[in-house]
């Protein structure tokens, strides 16, 4: 059996494991069940409009990013991590308790700060979750780790929004969402409570307090590596590239595809299983190495998956077909599964693509700044999302589709391969040695 399924009987990394599944799979639940409750119910909660609301409500959630990750990265370096967990995990049953108020209450604010709150959550967690992972694996379990971490958040994600939107759409779903959020968060402490001690990596640390001068630090910290912050980079724009496909994957089913929310969950489901099989898989490929050849190999696979995936949707929508499918007609159709396997290969791409990105600032970084190199690397990653949605904006008001923006996107990949091929050649080279393997 291969080594990272080993992984999940230990100590060392079990307790981790499921503590950070839940987390994400709780973040992904509550912020659903919200866009969803906002999307179908507004007047209920608000006289703002529903569709002004689902589009800032994102933002409330990536906000803390750009305030609180550096000094996230600070607490993490500084002290001991599996109590770090524990707390946060105690703050998020007290996020959910107060969330809970705001749908029974039917207050928008209340939930908007709820959401901000679980924004916090996330950015003080992030630097734990891929720090935590070289103080407990061997080097040559890196890859392996990283990958059950990246499938087990996607799988995660995918869960948590199937799970919020059916929430929300029950009856009672003030009693059944306020539940759920709370069961998740009392289960994720109870498992923080298995992670092992994890020393600091640099107790001495002074915290600076001040997030925008501890950000400059960090950019600053990052640029002076510069193989760091190439990483970075690479790692930065997939999350472009995966939130610019993600964030149309509603419209692209409903406009395009002529489906219902069920070819929406039909399509996050196969993008998130391919991802996850596609992470699984680094260590087998790398062979338990740091194999940087991957992501070259991996980017090569999403151009060429995300152009073809322009086609296969053209050729959907071009068909004509007015009447609204769900998932089961639409799979009954052999040509739509050209675009399935379009889109589950994007994701398999995207995890060789990931994962060893991840080990390579875990493996690269200078000792005792790990937590404050990931901080830094949520922070441009933050900030690449909110540029691929104004990306989105300028394609869309010059009058292009859906499937011509995923084009653009593919073909935007080329452009930062080649870049990220001529500032560090070990990519190119190490891809090269591996296919000759």
């Amino acid at each position: 059996m291969s080594n990272q399924f080993q992984l999940i009987k230990q100590q060392r990394f079990r307790p981790f494991f499921f503590t950070q599944f839940l987390g994400a799979f709780n973040d992904n639940m509550f912020k659903t069940a919200l866009i969803t409750l906002v999307a179908f119910h507004a007047a209920s909660l608000t006289t703002i409009d529903g569709a002004t609301l689902a589009t800032l409500l994102p933002a409330v959630f990536i906000l803390p990013f750009f305030l609180f990750s550096a000094t996230a990265g600070q607490i993490a370096d500084k002290y001991e991590k599996s109590q770090i967990i524990r707390l946060v995990k105690i703050f998020e049953i007290g996020i959910m308790l107060f969330a809970s108020s705001g749908f029974f209450l039917h207050n928008i604010w209340l939930l908007g700060a709820a959401l901000f709150m679980m924004g916090m959550h996330s950015t003080l967690f992030g630097p734990v979750k891929y720090s935590y992972l070289p103080q407990h694996l061997k080097e040559h379990e890196l890859i392996g780790g990283n990958g059950m971490v990246e499938m087990g958040s996607f799988v995660a994600i995918l869960l948590g929004q199937v799970s919020g939107a059916w929430l929300a759409t029950q009856t009672q779903h003030e009693l059944l969402t306020s539940i759920a959020i709370l069961l998740i968060a009392v289960i994720g402490y109870w498992t923080s409570r298995g992670v092992p001690h994890t020393p600091a990596a640099d107790a001495s640390l002074k915290i600076n307090w001040n997030p925008i001068t501890e950000t400059i630090c960090n950019v600053k910290l990052i640029w002076s590596q510069q193989q760091i912050w190439l990483a970075i980079i690479a790692i930065s724009w997939f999350w472009f590239y995966g939130a610019t496909l993600l964030t149309q994957f509603p419209n692209l089913a409903k406009q395009v595809l002529h489906g219902d929310e069920s070819v929406f969950i039909l399509l996050l489901t196969v993008f998130s299983l391919g991802i996850g099989l596609g992470s699984l898989l680094c260590e087998k490929l790398s062979k338990g190495r740091v194999e940087l050849g991957l992501v070259v190999f991996g980017a090569i696979g999403l151009t060429l998956f995300g152009a073809d995936l322009y086609a296969s949707s053209i050729s959907i929508y071009g068909a004509g077909s007015v009447a609204i499918q769900s998932y089961s007609s639409f799979i009954s159709v052999l040509r739509h599964w050209h675009l399935l396997a379009d889109i589950a290969l994007i994701g398999l791409f995207g995890g060789f693509y990931i994962v060893p990105l991840y080990v390579l600032i875990q493996t690269r970084s200078q000792s005792g700044f790990q937590s404050r190199m990931i901080a830094a690397n949520n922070i441009v990653n933050a900030l690449f999302m909110v540029v691929s949605a104004g990306f989105s904006v300028l394609v869309f008001k010059q009058g292009y589709s859906i499937p011509q923006l995923f084009l653009a996107t593919a073909l935007l990949n080329v452009l930062v391969t080649v870049y990220l091929c001529i500032r560090q050649p070990e990519y190119l080279s190490t891809f090269v040695a591996w296919v000759k393997r």
